[in-house]
């Protein structure tokens, strides 16, 4: 199993502080997320069913004109490489881990490139898969660049996969809408923007083709009926989304000037996240959990992830921590 964020009963018994005591700053979630109400009785009793309207709500929410629903992008990360054969696959480094482990492990060449020689490589790649906005690093593509690369790309039967968990506050960089034709693959979660992690709900926009074959591999029922409710719930939601868009940016600017004034300088982010490239991380990182604070730390290049405070108290207790760094 690959490290990610959370994991916070693992960190408490590892630190000997209550779970209840933790600020998890780790993941790069919604602290206000989408507010579920009671979830009907039926959804518990009755096998999901494709009907119940989430499809609909999707296409409208994404722009998209084919989907499918599966139990978090994670489980799109892990059959897309299945059903292409081997080839070489080009990813930005450093990325979301599970992506280039997944492509390796179908037996795929794995080549990590930085921004800037992406597109030299393009040419020689299968295929091209990049976070946008990055995670961890919060770096961006612009829409025409993408567009160029997965014309490219396709010219040669090769695939572009965007992973957008991280897109919903800017939704007017996704590349959601010019999905349907062969090449282009989008990936969306309702894990980050929305708050519903728990929920392990995700799209895949891509052609009907090879939306068919990977709906064949995941097998039915992927989403369990409650997630579905919900998810279809808050994609239609429409009021919440704008509202949680301008204070998300209001947040993370807000992030960015507090861990900047104690020296702690971000190089990227996003709407959701800061990212803070140091050679102190690990120091950091353990001198913040020793005061109940979960930070998400990388190792190439040494550098920490900062999810956004939520409750004005929260916001306290970091600036507090961060000021009793020596």
């Amino acid at each position: 199993m690959l490290e990610h964020g959370g994991r916070i009963l693992d960190v408490a018994a590892r630190y000997g502080i209550p779970p209840e005591g933790w600020l998890d700053l780790s993941t790069g979630i919604n602290p206000f997320g989408w507010p579920v109400p009671p979830v009907p009785a039926e959804c518990w009793q009755r096998l999901p069913e494709a009907e119940d309207g989430l499809m609909a709500a999707a296409r409208e929410y994404y722009g998209a004109p084919r989907l499918l629903p599966v139990a978090g992008s994670q489980a799109a990360i892990q059959a897309l490489p299945r059903l292409r054969p081997p080839g070489r696959v080009g990813l930005l480094a450093p990325t979301y881990a599970e992506h280039p482990h997944a492509w390796e492990s179908a037996g795929h060449r794995v080549d990590a490139l930085a921004g800037e020689a992406i597109d030299g490589a393009v040419d020689d790649l299968d295929v091209l898969l990049l976070a946008n906005p990055n995670n961890p690093t919060g770096e961006r593509f612009p829409r025409q660049r993408l567009e160029g690369w997965g014309a490219r790309l396709a010219g040669r039967g090769g695939w572009l996969v965007v992973d957008e968990a991280f897109m919903d506050a800017t939704p007017e960089h996704s590349l959601a809408t010019l999905t349907g034709a062969p090449g282009l693959v989008v990936l969306r979660s309702l894990g980050k923007f929305f708050g519903l992690a728990g929920a392990r709900v995700g799209f895949v926009l891509a052609w009907p083709e090879l939306l068919g074959q990977l709906e064949a591999r995941l097998g039915p029922w992927a989403v369990a009926g409650p997630a579905r409710w919900a998810a279809r719930q808050a994609l239609a939601d429409f009021s919440w989304q704008e509202t949680a868009r301008h204070h998300l940016a209001d947040a993370s600017a807000r992030l960015a000037g507090l861990l900047a004034r104690h020296g702690l300088e971000p190089a990227g982010g996003s709407a959701l996240f800061q990212w803070v490239p140091t050679p102190q991380a690990t120091f950091i990182q353990d001198h913040l959990a020793r005061q109940g604070i979960w930070v998400r730390r990388f190792h190439e290049p040494a550098a920490l992830r900062f999810g956004l405070p939520g409750e004005a108290a929260d916001w306290r207790r970091l600036e507090a921590a961060l000021g009793s760094l020596p």
